[in-house]
């Protein structure tokens, strides 16, 4: 309990006059043993709670998975909010929407990735000697074992591996199966197109040729 400091001391012969006690009263003082300095503290003889001053023990005690905070989208006196619901600070939703303010549980996150790793990459279609896949984004990939002839072109016909390109070819790499350390052995004689590629071999034997085609 706080206790005053008169703001005017009496003697045992002074007079009382409504000045005195006036003073007295006016001019009191909380007294500084009033307070544990370490919660409470004086400043300007006002009586204010310290910085860092109010412990979790003090607080009021609030609903299971609550937090304390303002999700109103203004500025608003905190309230306890839900961690996860609709007015919480994560929404528990496996569609995972676009909100920019709302976060997404564990088991959305689990869930999303979850049907990704099934929905998202696995391959729509895939020729049936399983040289051409179809990825869901229209990404095609083409992949084989052919033969160069030595010392002269071959045509390699992208029919002969599940179908053509239907818009554009990106890429075509090529690597020999060859044990000896010659350098670039085969490459691609000229640009490829989306029906096809040319393999330039300049060994003079025969070599067989992986590749892999990417396009659309």
């Amino acid at each position: 309990m706080a206790r005053f400091v008169t703001g005017n001391t009496f003697g045992t012969t002074d007079t009382v006059t409504s000045t005195t006690l006036n003073n007295a009263v006016n001019n009191a003082k909380i007294s500084t043993d009033s307070v544990d300095g370490s919660t409470i503290e004086l400043n300007s003889d006002a009586l204010r709670i310290k910085d860092n001053g109010v412990t979790l023990a003090k607080m009021a005690t609030q609903a299971d998975q609550t937090i304390l905070g303002n999700v109103s989208g203004g500025t608003a006196v905190p309230t306890a909010v839900p961690i996860v619901g609709a007015a919480g600070v994560l929404l528990n939703n496996d569609s995972l929407g676009t909100d920019n303010t709302k976060g997404a549980t564990q088991g959305n996150i689990k869930a999303y990735v979850d049907a990704s790793s099934t929905d998202g990459f696995t391959p729509t279609t895939s020729a049936s000697d399983t040289k051409s896949v179809t990825l869901p984004n229209g990404l095609i990939m083409k992949f084989g074992r052919v033969v160069a002839s030595g010392s002269t072109t071959t045509t390699i016909n992208f029919s002969d591996f599940g179908g053509n390109f239907t818009n554009n070819i990106f890429s075509v790499v090529l690597t020999p199966e060859r044990s000896g350390g010659e350098t670039n052995p085969t490459r691609l004689n000229a640009a490829p197109s989306t029906s096809s590629f040319v393999i330039r071999n300049h060994l003079s034997g025969d070599t067989d040729v992986d590749f892999i085609a990417i396009g659309r």
